[in-house]
């Protein structure tokens, strides 16, 4: 849905296919956004619709110590707990303001690529005709599949059973770790209700589990299993890592978990998939209108793949640290030791948050490839905010020297160009302080893609590079 929001909002024709009747989901399912995924929202006008519905916390969490963000320079240095039944919902009715078309009970079963797009078929018999088509159909993901696309990684190690049941006897507070996993049952918001997630003594099937499979999990970690009954759902997942080989075939593409899979220590897997669309949505737009040349495609792997993985080899860590036994209890405790001092703190909560993500568009000023600060500019309209500047998913130059010093006419069609005042410290998460710069060009994902010196140098280069050639005068 939110790669479907963002080419709506380039003003490119989308249609989303969907299995389900519609996006209701039964039970709350997963949930939770890092920090940089609640920029994300905010650089769309939608952030504030999230947070009104979840909790912040400092939920950012490595072994066993929570890694306190809340000197981060960010408007959210924390964490939203929300959960999933609740993203969609909110999604949904966001998508609906947009132009987006929805094909509600539609299962795509294949495609054929051709020359000028790609053929789409349906179980029910019809076809679509799109210029490309994005796989964000999970991790079995049948468009990967069809793509060829290889699936490289890990094979599961254990499994966990999670589920939202009722009970009969009160379960004991707070979660777990012993030498199978992590457990722990949590009561809801309506007071009736558990969640509960168990770590099953040996590696689960693949087939759906039952009341019975969790009643027997249960017993193993705790002696009893609470009298569970009455489930709203219940499911399997695993320690099974796997990442794409390659994000795009031709006019195929992945997000999400269709990109990759993971098991959910740290919770980063729906951020991993927001910031998929985000990055992939305008170059995409840009390619379908004819203002970028196929290539610009590229570098979506090139940016996002390294990100993939450098995400599944932290939850692998992540997960690791769950097992308890007494040697992996003495692991916990010194890692837990070096999480509390104060770089390793900033740094492992960069990589959780999101916030450290630095993509490779050059050498020179910090900001190059890094998210824009949230700054409160100055400009001739007004007092305005950056991510306010970004709500309609446009390339920005911002101007911080003299009015006027900055010339993009040939690009005037698609980049805004804002003169602007900023008297502050440029601080960034991690890296901290920066030099302040004089211009600086930002993509519609949020990341700078050129800094001024005040001398324009690379400017043309970078604006024909992210944004098409010029136009003629």
């Amino acid at each position: 849905m939110m790669l479907a929001a963002e080419l709506a909002l380039a003003k490119t024709d989308v249609a989303l296919v969907e299995r389900r009747p519609n996006h209701v989901l039964a039970g709350s399912r997963a949930g939770g956004f890092h920090s940089r995924t609640i920029e994300l929202l905010d650089q769309r006008g939608v952030a504030d619709r999230f947070l009104a519905e979840g909790q912040v916390a400092q939920a950012a969490m490595f072994g066993g110590t929570i890694l306190d963000m809340s000197d981060f320079p960010t408007r959210h240095p924390y964490s939203l707990g929300i959960w999933q039944n609740k993203i969609e919902r909110i999604m949904a009715a966001w998508i609906a303001e947009l132009p987006v078309h929805i094909y509600y009970g539609r299962e795509v079963i294949g495609f054929a690529q051709g020359e000028t797009g790609v053929e789409v078929n349906l179980a029910d018999g019809e076809s679509l005709h799109a210029r490309y088509l994005v796989g964000c159909d999970g991790g079995r993901s049948l468009i990967r599949k069809a793509a060829g696309i290889e699936f490289p990684g890990w094979d599961p190690t254990r499994s966990n059973l999670i589920a939202e049941v009722e009970v009969t006897a009160e379960p004991p507070r707070g979660t777990r770790h012993d030498a199978k996993g992590i457990h722990g049952l949590h009561r809801l918001e309506d007071g009736r209700t558990f969640r509960a997630i168990v770590t099953e003594q040996q590696l689960g099937p693949s087939s759906e589990p039952t009341l019975d499979d969790l009643s027997e999990a249960l017993i193993a970690a705790y002696g009893t299993d609470f009298g569970v009954h009455n489930p709203t759902w219940i499911s399997r997942f695993t320690d099974m890592t796997r990442q794409a080989a390659a994000y795009r075939a031709g006019r195929v593409l992945l997000a999400g978990d269709a990109a990759h899979i993971h098991y959910p220590a740290g919770g980063q897997g729906l951020s991993l998939g927001v910031a998929d669309a985000v990055n992939l949505g305008w170059k995409l737009a840009q390619v379908v209108r004819g203002t970028s040349p196929k290539g610009l495609l590229d570098t979506y792997h090139a940016e996002r793949h390294p990100v993939g993985t450098a995400a599944l080899r932290h939850t692998m860590a992540q997960t690791a640290l769950q097992r308890r036994d007494d040697r992996m209890e003495a692991l916990v405790d010194v890692v837990s030791e070096l999480a509390s001092m104060d770089e390793p703190r900033k740094r492992l909560a960069g990589i959780i948050s999101g916030l450290d993500i630095h993509y490779d568009v050059g050498t020179g000023h910090p900001l190059l490839g890094r998210r824009m600060p949230d700054l409160d500019l100055n400009t001739p309209e007004g007092p305005v905010r950056v991510f306010e500047l970004l709500h309609d998913a446009h390339p920005l130059l911002i101007n911080l020297g003299d009015p006027g010093s900055v010339d993009i006419t040939p690009w005037s069609d698609r980049v805004e160009l804002t003169d602007a005042a900023y008297k502050g410290e440029w601080e960034l998460p991690v890296l901290g302080t920066v030099v302040a710069p004089t211009a600086i060009l930002v993509r519609p994902d949020g990341y700078v893609a050129w800094v001024g010196d005040g001398t324009g140098e690379g400017l043309v280069e970078a604006l024909t590079t992210w944004f098409g050639s010029p136009t003629a005068a």
